[in-house]
């Protein structure tokens, strides 16, 4: 499968060159397509930093988008997907504390765009390298999301992924939706599955996260998709008749219920 890895950053000068050139190291040059780094206007050395890498050559599909004005995360992670040429998207957090020689783990946990397995392949952060604060609110937010999606996604905040892209251009799109991405497919009818990956610690920049800030902003996105997720029905097409053919197997393409793709989830 040929990957897009799409990298949200804002104000990641010192770290998003590092991560780049690291990235082209980690996945192999028959799998990695094109790296897209999503400046979510950014007011350091960002862009700068990646304007000189596209002059190499050792860095073939490299592109560099900017937004016009600060958008947020999901916007910039939705910007990538939709300049993205492959079917397959791989994510990661801008900050540099994703690694991405965890991506060919992900990726080939992956089912083929339309295949019956997961749709979706999210890491479980397993050496958590924030400050004890930080590690404690993620935990506490991760049961109470649990608790109320049933998700059994331990880790939703991590944002190294890999996933279809139509599957999620089909999604509703939100500001914060990238923390909602395991449920968000369970709900449209795909399986999900989670693979250990690791944790680093920030090398340059600071955080742009604040405890309270993001509680505050996780108990009305989860209210809110809470209510999407029980508004939303996905019917499977049992019979499609063009020409007087009948195709049994169309629901394998696009998608079961949600309650069929939330059985299919595993960990791994």
């Amino acid at each position: 499968m040929r990957v897009s890895v799409v990298i949200p950053a804002l104000n990641e000068a010192g770290n998003i060159g590092r991560l780049v050139e690291e990235t082209y190291a980690a996945v192999s040059a028959d799998v990695l397509a094109e790296v897209i780094v999503v400046d979510d206007f950014s007011t350091d050395g960002t862009g700068a930093e990646i304007k000189t890498l596209l002059a190499r050559e050792t860095l073939p599909g490299l592109r560099y988008l900017r937004h016009s004005e600060r958008s947020g995360q999901s916007a910039a992670v939705r910007t990538g997907v939709l300049a993205a040429t492959s079917p397959v998207i791989a994510t990661m957090d801008g900050d540099g504390q994703n690694n991405p020689h965890d991506l060919p783990r992900l990726i080939d946990r992956l089912s083929p765009p339309g295949g019956s397995g997961p749709a979706l392949v999210g890491g479980i952060r397993t050496n958590r390298q924030a400050e004890s604060s930080k590690r404690l609110a993620s935990r506490a937010a991760n049961w109470i999301r649990d608790r109320v999606l049933r998700d059994d996604c331990p880790d939703t905040g991590c944002g190294i992924k890999v996933f279809w892209r139509e599957a999620f251009l089909r999604l509703p799109f939100f500001s914060g939706m990238h923390r909602y991405l395991p449920a968000l497919f369970q709900t449209y009818g795909h399986g999900t599955a989670y693979v250990p990956v690791s944790d680093r610690p920030r090398v340059a920049g600071v955080s742009k996260y604040s405890n309270l800030g993001r509680a505050l902003i996780g108990i009305h996105d989860l209210i809110g998709v809470s209510w999407l997720r029980k508004r939303t029905k996905v019917p499977m097409i049992v019979e499609d008749l063009p020409e007087g053919r009948q195709v049994s197997d169309l629901s394998s393409r696009i998608g079961r219920r949600g309650d069929a793709g939330r059985r299919a989830n595993d960990r791994t």
